[in-house]
């Protein structure tokens, strides 16, 4: 099982998070039907006249001053994701502004104080799918994600751990720990590819939950073993029809369907990835 959730992995990199001058305060009815709720949301980045449901056709404070649309998404994370301060809120939104290389769109971030949310800053490509919120401890929270990126048929993902700092200046900086990658090449090749030299490889990530201990989580891995290695560079596996990859010395084949699944459990705090028990 192959994930489909694309996000920036090989060119996610660290954005600083400045609060907007005069950005606006706003109270959210409770309880409030989801679209009122985007509604106060938008209002916070966008004009009046330039709001339609979730969408800002004009965007205030975007990157680099461009004029650009913002529709909020169903996706949405709020945590302590800093020890110090007051939550934050993580919304995934789409734009026509974004290119594939930002997998057209990214993150609205905001602080929450009660009821009240400020808008904070737009970050581009940022994006995370099936994301958890679990508690580091009293004080603070995590937020771990599925990532992922899709380039000349080759789909990266990773389960990646969001990490939040306050820098000088009350800057706020998010960047991804990457604790588990996998590379499926079907799309690219008609199969996947092995070193016959190096020990497992994982291809797809799926079901990220928490795990079964505290500072855990549990993952879906496709994954080639050190028995599946063997198998596809000794007699090999049956060869798909349509191949479009010329094996190097020392590759092999694992063909669609040859590959193991089994549930993965990462220990958030040393980063290691093992079967569950």
């Amino acid at each position: 099982m192959r994930t489909s959730h694309v996000a920036l992995l090989s060119a996610f990199i660290p954005a600083l998070l400045a609060p907007a001058l005069g950005a606006a305060m706003l109270i959210i009815p409770s309880p409030a039907r989801a679209a009122d709720n985007d509604r106060a949301l938008v209002a916070t980045f966008c004009a009046t006249a330039n709001i339609k449901g979730s969408t800002c056709t004009r965007a205030k404070s975007y990157p680099d001053g461009r004029a650009c649309d913002v529709k909020l998404t169903q996706e949405r994370y709020a945590g302590r994701f800093l020890a110090a301060g007051n939550a934050l809120l993580a919304v995934n939104y789409e734009s026509e502004c974004e290119p594939h290389a930002t997998d057209f769109g990214g993150v609205a971030l905001f602080e929450q104080n009660g009821t009240a949310h400020r808008f904070i800053r737009f970050l581009p490509g940022a994006q995370g799918h099936d994301c958890i919120v679990l508690a580091k401890d009293e004080q603070q929270d995590l937020l771990i994600c599925t990532v992922g990126h899709m380039g000349q048929g080759i789909l990266e993902s990773a389960v990646a751990r969001m990490q939040f700092s306050k820098k000088s200046g009350k800057r706020i900086e998010i960047a991804p720990d990457f604790l588990l990658r996998a590379e499926d090449a079907v799309n690219a090749y008609g199969s996947n590819v092995v070193m016959c030299n190096e020990g497992p490889k994982y291809f797809g990530l799926s079901n990220l939950a928490a795990g079964p201990r505290r500072n855990t989580v549990a993952v879906d891995v496709d994954y080639a073993d050190d028995e599946t290695i063997r198998t596809a560079c000794g007699e090999g596996f049956p060869k798909p029809k349509e191949l479009y990859h010329d094996l190097a010395p020392g590759e092999a084949f694992v063909p669609p369907g040859s590959e193991k699944t089994k549930r993965f459990t990462i220990d958030l705090l040393t980063g290691n990835a093992a079967p569950a028990e």
